[in-house]
């Protein structure tokens, strides 16, 4: 199981570098990127938000929208940004479909797990960091509709003092 995970982990791990190395090529000043799934773990995709894109999207809409918006993953541009590279990810997801037994909410836990995995590995890396400090990026793997687990795992990929403003604006859960 422990292989399995650790597989899964870096296959995912290597479709959203791939998907955020691509992104950041714009130089945008990043402080949200996220794994996005589903309270079912469907196979994830990435979102992200920078400062420039939330300035644009003020701009089209207005301070306001732009305020509820800040954090949420379908409004932004980079909405299922570099979608093609999750094709093995996907795979791998249908395929563990197939043999699932009853118990889902193992399963649900399992792909979760690789998911915040997967983050991890790349924040090692410091792909988060790459135009920013990384003190000013959120990183999460959220589950939507969103649930104080999202929190949770929120706490574990960043320092909290580093995410005050999204505990305060975002969180399902107020620390």
């Amino acid at each position: 199981m422990k292989e399995e995970l650790s597989l899964l982990a870096k296959e995912i791990a290597i479709a959203a570098e791939k998907s955020f190395l691509s992104l950041f090529k714009n130089n945008e000043s990043y402080y949200y990127c996220v794994l996005v799934t589903t309270g079912e773990a469907l196979p994830p995709f990435i979102s992200a938000w920078s400062a420039e894109a939330l300035k644009v999207f003020a701009e089209q809409t207005s301070k306001e929208d732009a305020d509820l918006s800040k954090w949420f993953y379908g409004d932004s541009p980079y909405f299922n940004f570099g979608e093609e590279n999750f094709e093995i990810v996907r795979e791998l997801f249908y395929d563990r479909e197939i043999h699932l037994n009853n118990d889902f909410s193992k399963e649900i836990d399992f792909r979760i797990e690789a998911m915040v995995l997967a983050m991890e590995l790349l924040d090692k890396k410091g792909i988060f960091s790459l135009n920013q400090p990384r003190n000013n990026v959120y990183v999460n793997v959220e589950v939507m509709p969103p649930d104080y687990t999202n929190t949770l795992r929120a706490l574990r990929l960043n320092k909290k003092d580093d995410i005050l403003d999204w505990l305060n604006e975002a969180s399902e859960d107020n620390f």
